[in-house]
């Protein structure tokens, strides 16, 4: 190529880019239409009603609809899934930690890469959940419930959201260090297992406070055990399963907001200031985080995702030590 040559190509090249330049400097201003909001979960859980709270906040922020889109199914796959296939900007996924820092661990192939198809916002709140019996059951504490179901092995039976999800990690952790059998019955999400121990079919789950509190103060359901590492101030005389002697149950859980890879900058830095205020808004934090019995975390999506890749290291050992597997 002469010299001559190469110059009309780099002008063409910087007359290009220039272009492109222009034309993003008078896109409208992020957002341009509605949001949706795909949460993995039914609704009625605690990530749900965490995001629909959400919404209301940024809706009013950014003058724009910002709808919940319920995706539930194969433990957070078929709405993480969604979002990582949108390219249209204004589609984002609520989750927790099981999307990122557990499924890589329990299934051979999965239909998304964290760092391939999302860019992380927020790391939200965290909380960790209570191990609830129906009231039926003649056991009050977590001893009294493992002498039972050494004396009835395979007779007791708890919920979780699926194989592989936290509730059944956490029960499966419990069941080994235990020594006790307890069947495991799936059900669609957190809100039809704990109906379901309320009801009396199913004896046992892990579920949050906001899930757990109206039935635990109606009493159709007690609480055996919290995962926490200190007692939470709500409910004081339930003892941690740490001081109970399984410290090895991980009962955690923290919510994240994520775009797809594909967001321009300015709209996840937009995003990540908007949420940052909703979360320092007063009145937002007593009502939904205070008041929902969740610890305030927030962050930027830098932080959250270096959470992301220390805690994906530190679970692929109680996850394999629990035998959890998912083809």
């Amino acid at each position: 190529m002469t010299y001559r040559a190469i110059v009309r190509t780099l002008t063409l090249v910087l007359g290009l880019l220039s272009s492109l330049g222009l034309a993003w400097a008078q896109s409208p201003e992020w957002p341009s239409r509605p949001v949706r909001l795909i949460v993995p979960y039914p609704a009625g859980g605690g990530v749900d009603i965490l995001a629909r709270a959400l919404a209301q906040k940024l809706q009013e922020r950014w003058q724009q609809p910002v709808t919940v889109d319920n995706r539930p199914g194969a433990n957070t796959l078929v709405g993480t899934e969604l979002v990582a296939r949108a390219s249209d900007g204004h589609t984002l996924l609520l989750t927790t930690d099981a999307t990122f820092t557990i499924n890589p661990h329990l299934y051979t192939r999965l239909p998304y890469d964290f760092e391939r198809d999302f860019a992380p916002v927020s790391r939200m709140v965290s909380f960790s959940q209570l191990f609830v019996a129906t009231a039926a059951l003649p056991a009050s504490t977590l001893p009294e419930l493992i002498a039972l179901a050494r004396k009835q092995p395979g007779q007791l039976s708890y919920a979780s959201y699926g194989a592989g999800s936290q509730p059944q990690l956490a029960t499966e952790m419990l069941k080994q260090k235990a020594g006790v059998f307890i069947v495991h019955i799936p059900y669609r999400g957190i809100p039809q297992a704990v109906s379901a121990v309320v009801s009396g079919e199913i004896a046992l789950t892990w579920a949050g406070i906001p899930s757990a509190r109206p039935h635990l103060q109606s009493k159709r359901i007690k609480a055996l055990a919290y995962g926490g590492k200190t007692r939470h101030p709500a409910f004081p005389d339930v003892p941690t399963v740490g001081e109970l002697g399984y410290a090895e149950v991980d009962a955690n859980v923290w919510v994240g907001l994520f775009a797809p890879m594909a967001t321009p900058p300015a709209a996840l830095q937009r995003m990540e200031r908007d949420v940052a205020a909703v979360l320092r808004d007063p009145g937002f934090k007593e009502r939904e985080i205070d008041g929902k019995g969740y610890d305030l975390v927030g962050g930027n999506g830098q932080e959250l995702a270096r959470h992301i890749r220390q805690e994906l290291q530190t679970r692929a050992g109680p996850i394999r030590y629990s035998g959890s597997r998912v083809e």
